[in-house]
């Protein structure tokens, strides 16, 4: 079962509340066929815990380091995963699809 948003911000206010450097993730864009729609969410806190998913497989991973730099940098990014890229099977996005998703340190 896939966790709701209200979960979701619920969770980086108390990691946040806790003195944990946290991030989110928010799928912005999508084409073709994407395993989870714009507006999933995925926080991640400064010691990789997560919860929620942005895409499912091996992206989330990809996702979680790039969290993890944004937190220690506060430098949101945009990353962006897809069929065409030469990492798609390494990152798990091999349903010919591409996704963008916006990463960014909640403070």
């Amino acid at each position: 079962m896939l966790s709701t948003d209200a979960d979701i911000l619920k969770t980086a206010e108390a990691w946040r509340r806790a003195g944990k450097g946290v991030a989110i993730a928010t799928v912005v864009e999508t084409w073709g066929s994407a395993p989870r729609p714009v507006g999933s969410h995925l926080v991640i806190d400064q010691d990789t815990n997560f919860l929620g998913s942005v895409s499912g497989g091996c992206v989330e991973g990809a996702v979680i380091t790039e969290a993890s730099e944004v937190i220690a940098d506060g430098k949101p990014r945009m990353l962006e995963f897809g069929v065409a890229d030469e990492t798609a099977w390494q990152v798990g996005l091999s349903c010919g699809g591409r996704i963008r998703i916006y990463v960014e340190r909640v403070d």
